[in-house]
């Protein structure tokens, strides 16, 4: 009987611990089926679910090392350079405003 009540334990840890993983974890991270069908099937299945979502369901490894672009491939990376060179020719003119003005006499 002791046995028993370790392995629902146990059980139960895993499909508790499987449902934090599935709400967390990024969708793009997810395979197979949706988020709410894989909570769905651990919540109907319990140990063979969370065993599911652990083997079929995640993708291991992070996002990063599957993922790899270029900066010039990177749409966030060329709009933030672009803001970047915007924002620096303001500020040439600004400064060559200033200049201007610097340069201008008081008549009297």
């Amino acid at each position: 009987m002791g046995r028993l009540l370790i392995f629902i334990f146990a059980a139960i840890v895993l499909d508790i611990f499987a449902i934090i993983d599935i709400v967390l974890i990024d969708k793009s991270r997810v395979r197979a089926f949706p988020k709410a069908l894989w909570i769905l099937i651990v919540v109907a299945v319990p140990l063979v679910g969370a065993i599911l979502w652990f083997i079929v369901g995640r993708q291991w490894g992070s996002r990063s090392q599957q993922q790899t672009v270029a900066p010039d491939d990177d749409p966030a990376f060329l709009r933030n350079l672009r803001r970047d060179e915007e924002q620096d020719e303001r500020i040439r003119r600004l400064e060559q405003e200033l200049a201007e003005l610097d340069d201008d006499k008081p008549q009297e």
